[in-house]
């Protein structure tokens, strides 16, 4: 892989994790529009461990805490602190795990298309405009129940689907539910951590069958661009959500989507 390769993907990726656009979608499409060879499982690897470390050094603190009170309401066990946000992430990650073990292969084989890529970038798109606009935004992550976050983590599990897209998908089921954007936007990045985890360590197992070469110096690179841009967005989309909503990114979505049927159809 060249440098210019590297940098758009890793920025890509870096910034289309946590943004409500689906960076699945766009892995998939960058390469096709650019003619380029499939990066490969490696460099998948290395720019979801840039992601993750972005995710979690933005949100050190927090962790440090809900790690803190998790382990005292095992200990003690009844809720203490902030250890319901702790179990909320846990059980919220259940169906998306599920549905990637039992799923995963046939989202591979039949939806990774162009065409149902368009169409679940425009639908979802409308349905997280929709949830912006109705939304009651009062909610904070406290007032959240299990049912709420068995909601929450079902709707994070349709994210396998290409073009969902795992960020948009949550905030959208949190905003359905009356959370504030800050709140939606929160518990969609907490969640991120899990199911990057999970979903690093199953391409690891895969790259580690399939015994290919490494080529450690794009892989550093590769991590190393997807952590900063990703570090970048969280930062900015933190700062500027309760200002500018949801409608910019579904205005995109539906442009991208467009596009997608007019290149491919």
């Amino acid at each position: 892989m060249e440098l210019p390769h590297i940098l758009a993907l890793a920025i890509l990726q870096g910034l289309t994790e946590f943004l409500p656009i689906s960076s699945s979608a766009h892995l998939i499409l960058l390469p096709l529009i650019a003619g380029w060879e499939d990066q490969g499982l490696a460099f998948d690897v290395a720019v979801h461990v840039g992601t993750l470390s972005a995710v979690i050094f933005y949100f050190r603190k927090t962790l440090k805490t809900l790690i803190n009170d998790w382990a005292q309401s095992v200990i003690l066990r009844k809720q203490s602190g902030d250890s319901y946000l702790a179990w909320a992430v846990l059980l919220a990650t259940i169906p998306a795990g599920l549905a990637g073990l039992l799923l995963n292969d046939l989202v591979d084989s039949h939806l990774r298309s162009p065409l149902v890529i368009a169409a679940t970038t425009i639908g979802f798109g409308l349905l997280l405009g929709w949830a912006d606009w109705y939304g009651k935004r009062q909610r904070t992550l406290s007032h959240l129940n299990w049912k709420d976050i068995l909601y929450i983590g079902i709707a994070q599990a349709i994210s396998l689907i290409p073009g969902t897209s795992r960020s948009g998908i949550t905030m959208t089921a949190g905003l359905m539910l009356g959370l504030n954007r800050q709140a939606a936007a929160q518990l969609s990045f907490l969640l991120s951590i899990p199911i990057i985890i999970l979903a690093g360590g199953w391409i690891t197992v895969k790259l580690l069958k399939s015994a290919v070469p490494i080529d450690w110096a794009v892989l550093g690179f590769g991590a190393l661009f997807s952590a900063i841009s990703a570090y970048l967005c969280i930062y900015f989309f933190m700062k500027l959500i309760n200002k500018m909503g949801m409608w910019p990114f579904v205005i995109y979505r539906l442009i991208l989507g467009a596009v997608l049927i007019t290149l491919f159809i």
